[in-house]
C-alpha cells in the first residue's frame, strides 16, 4: 500500500492524552451542540450541509493543505478524543493520520466517508490488495454516497436531530444532482480532441472516467511520488505529439513538476500555457469561491473549459 509512513510520534501523543484524558474521555460540548471534526475541508464541508448550525464542526487541514503528506499536531489530537464524532476520507488519502485515526477508533466514532463506496465503482491502483485511488470527489455521484454516509452516521449519533439531517440531507443532494449535471454539460462542449487533463500529480481520474476527459499526471496517486527526467520527456514527447496547448497547476501542489514540463515543451519550440490553478486535494481560503466543494468543482469547471476549449 502507499502512504505506509512512519506516525510514531502522532501515535505516542495519542497514547498520552489517553493517558491524562482517561480511557473513554468525554466529548467537548460547545454551546451544547454535537461536536463533529472532520480531517479535510472537503469533507467538513459535506457534514456543514448536512448538519447545519445543529453541530459544531472542525476541519483539521486547513485550505491549500495536502492531505498525502499532512501530520496530526497535539491541537489535532485534543480536537479528534473531544469530538463526538470523526470523519476522515479513507483509502490512505491520510497517509501520515492512519494510525493515529485507527487507534482513537477504538474509543471514538471514526467513519472513513468512502466506506459506503462498493469497490467495483473505485479505481483499483494495482491488481491485487486493498490499494484504490482516494480522490472520489471529483465524481459527484460518488461523492454523493460520500454524503449519504456522512448522513447515516450522524442520524445514528445525533438521534435527536436525526430528521433534521435527513431533510438537509435530501437538499443537498438535488444541489449535486444540478452540480453533476452541469460539470458533464460543459465538458461536452469541449472537442474530443481537447480534452486532455495533463497536471503535476494524478488526482483527476474520478473526473476524467466520470465527465469523458483523458487525465495524465507527472506524479503518481499521491504527492509524495517523484518524478524524474524520464518523466518529463515522456510528458513533453505526449504534448507535443497531441498539439495540447494547456497544462494545470494544483493549488496544493508545487509548481516545480508542471514547470519542469513547460520548460521541455519550450526547448522544442512547442507553445505551451499553464492553463490556471486547479483544487485537487483541498479547497480554497474564504473568498476565494472554491471554499465549498460545489465551489471548487465550479472553479475547476471553469479554469479546465477556458482553457481547453
Amino acid at each position: 500500500m502507499y502512504y505506509n509512513h512512519s506516525t510514531r510520534l502522532p501515535c505516542i501523543l495519542l497514547l498520552l492524552w489517553l493517558a491524562v484524558c482517561g480511557c473513554r474521555p468525554e466529548p467537548t460540548r460547545r454551546n451544547g451542540r454535537f461536536t463533529v471534526v472532520a480531517t479535510t475541508g472537503i469533507i467538513a464541508d459535506a457534514v456543514r450541509n448536512i448538519a447545519g448550525d445543529s453541530a459544531n464542526v472542525t476541519a483539521l487541514m486547513s485550505a491549500g493543505v495536502d492531505p498525502h503528506l499532512y501530520k496530526a499536531t497535539v491541537r489535532d489530537i485534543e480536537a479528534i478524543t473531544g469530538a463526538d464524532v470523526v470523519f476522515y476520507g479513507g483509502l490512505h488519502l491520510e497517509g501520515k493520520m492512519q494510525d493515529v485515526l485507527r487507534k482513537a477508533g477504538r474509543f471514538k466514532t471514526i467513519v472513513a466517508v468512502t466506506d459506503g463506496i462498493p469497490r467495483r465503482k473505485l479505481i483499483r491502483l494495482t491488481k491485487t490488495g486493498d490499494n484504490y485511488d482516494p480522490h472520489i470527489w471529483f465524481d459527484v455521484r460518488l461523492w454523493q454516497i460520500c454524503v449519504r454516509q456522512i448522513s447515516r452516521t450522524l442520524q445514528k449519533s445525533d438521534s435527536l436531530n436525526a430528521p433534521f439531517y435527513q431533510e438537509n440531507t435530501e437538499t443537498y443532494l438535488r444541489k449535486l444532482d444540478a452540480l453533476d449535471t452541469k460539470v458533464k454539460n460543459s465538458i461536452a462542449r469541449i472537442p474530443q480532441t481537447r480534452r486532455v487533463l495533463i497536471t503535476a500529480h494524478d488526482a483527476f481520474e474520478y473526473f476524467g472516467r466520470a465527465y469523458g476527459m483523458e487525465v495524465k499526471g507527472l506524479q503518481g496517486i499521491s504527492t509524495l511520488s517523484e518524478y524524474g527526467l524520464r518523466d518529463v520527456t515522456l510528458m513533453v514527447d505526449l504534448i507535443e505529439r497531441r498539439g495540447i496547448r494547456a497544462i494545470f497547476v494544483e493549488t496544493s501542489v508545487p509548481r516545480k513538476a508542471i514547470e519542469a514540463v513547460t520548460e521541455g515543451c519550450r526547448a522544442r519550440g512547442h507553445p505551451i500555457v499553464v492553463g490556471g490553478n486547479l483544487y485537487s486535494d483541498a479547497l480554497g481560503g474564504p473568498g476565494s469561491g472554491a471554499d465549498t466543494y460545489e465551489g471548487m468543482v465550479l472553479a475547476n469547471l471553469r479554469t479546465i473549459t477556458e482553457n481547453l476549449k
